[in-house]
């Protein structure tokens, strides 16, 4: 009971803490940044583009999906590829809806375990490095659109070559830790590749939407650059984070915040529309179908 007690402080703690992050980087988000000019984009914004952003997301995520069913498959667990994508938006709608619960991660292991009766550990390696591997991916686009950016010179041909150095740190890694992943890296890492290309085009169109013409690849950057930090478990659903990381980041390569920050809190709308599919599964669990 004392153990119990314990776990359930903490888990009120870690959502205190939370909260008061994506607080406090809200509110200097919103003390820099001019409301009215931003709130112009999304009432002039073409709907066309929104949609267009919205498919390449969802496309995303289905693919994430099946990239992570690469890794179930290693450790000879046998999931369709329906059922996983229904389990996978059920786990996106808990960690966007339910941040102080139970999060999606541990949910998706909770009922792969009572069907399958799978060690938690093994479930728990495969999907963290399902995330692992798709960070690497974001780190090396991040890199790569380093290279157009103006100003930085000979610093950006250094930085070539943080992509080798990061791929031969996975494989270390996963040589020496996780040896029942070893064969399934590039499947893995080109399925993450093109997950992180629609999301490109997804930021690209959101862009669009809002009559940007000029600049695309620092807002990229800075794009992908947020997805890195958003990831980090220190806000909820990563809200926050990654508009302040926007929001002093196209401060530092002389970008329209307002804008920027625009491109930020659509894509987070996308990312709840695409989560709320995932309340339909969590009223009833057979219909995933596992």
């Amino acid at each position: 009971m004392a153990v119990k007690k314990e776990n359930k402080k903490y888990k009120y703690l870690q959502l205190a803490l939370k909260l008061t992050i994506t607080a406090v980087a809200l509110y200097f988000v919103f003390r820099k940044i001019e409301l009215d000019k931003l709130l112009t984009y999304y009432k002039t914004a073409d709907l066309l583009y929104l949609f267009i952003a919205l498919t390449a997301f969802v496309m995303g995520q289905f693919i994430s999906a099946l990239r992570l069913n690469v890794f179930f498959r290693k450790i000879d667990l046998y999931v369709s590829d329906r059922s996983n994508f229904k389990l996978y938006l059920l786990g996106m709608f808990y960690n966007v809806f339910l941040p102080g619960g139970i999060g999606g991660d541990a949910y998706k292991i909770y009922l792969l375990k009572k069907k399958f009766n799978y060690k938690i550990r093994s479930l728990f390696w495969c999907i963290f490095t399902d995330r692992l591997i798709g960070l690497l991916v974001l780190f090396c686009l991040a890199v790569f659109l380093f290279l157009f950016l103006p100003g930085y010179g000979r610093f950006q041909w250094y930085a070539c070559l943080l992509i080798p150095l990061a791929i031969l740190v996975y494989h270390i890694f996963i040589r020496q830790f996780l040896p029942q992943f070893k064969g399934i890296f590039f499947d893995t890492f080109s399925q993450s590749f093109f997950i992180q290309v629609l999301q490109l085009f997804c930021a690209l169109f959101i862009l669009f939407a809002f009559g940007s013409s000029e600049e695309y690849v620092s807002y990229l950057f800075l794009f992908l650059i947020s997805s890195i930090v958003a990831s980090l478990p220190i806000t909820i659903g990563g809200v926050g984070a990654r508009e302040i990381t926007f929001l002093y980041g196209a401060e530092m390569l002389g970008l329209n915040t307002n804008l920027s920050v625009a491109l930020s809190f659509m894509f987070y709308i996308m990312t709840l529309l695409t989560s709320l599919s995932g309340i339909y599964f969590s009223l009833d669990h057979k219909k995933i179908a596992l």
